[in-house]
């Protein structure tokens, strides 16, 4: 799981070290030398879990979805953002306290809640 960008939807293959990355900067992390640029790149979908290639020099607009499962993989990236008043160590190596907006908040149920108590209570 990358911890540069949150909501990645492909994991990408470098073409150099044919080794799997969910971005650049997890690459320049993880290896010795730099990215290689090519004009096709091969992606693996997160969702269905197969890979496909993507010409990179006639790009359009329906290759942004995945061509097994039509995940729409090219979308804003949500990066990490550090928790304001909260005392912790690098966030970018520790990121156990940002919030994740992956994740929903459930609504908690409790006998003791006041809403509808007249439905309730007949």
């Amino acid at each position: 799981m990358c911890k540069h960008i949150l909501n990645a939807q492909v994991s990408i293959r470098a073409p150099c070290c044919k080794r799997w990355f969910d971005c650049p900067e997890c690459h320049s992390e993880n290896a010795n030398h730099e990215l290689m640029r090519t004009s096709e790149m091969v992606f693996a979908c997160k969702k269905c879990k197969k890979t496909f290639r993507k010409d990179l020099t006639d790009y359009e607009d329906e290759d942004e979805y995945c061509p097994h499962c039509d995940n729409h993989y090219v979308v804003e990236a949500k990066t990490p953002k550090a928790a304001l008043g909260v005392e912790g160590d690098d966030a970018r190596i520790d990121n156990r306290m940002i919030k994740d907006d992956r994740v929903k908040d459930q609504a908690q149920r409790s006998i003791y809640t006041q809403d509808n108590l007249d439905e309730r209570l007949g």
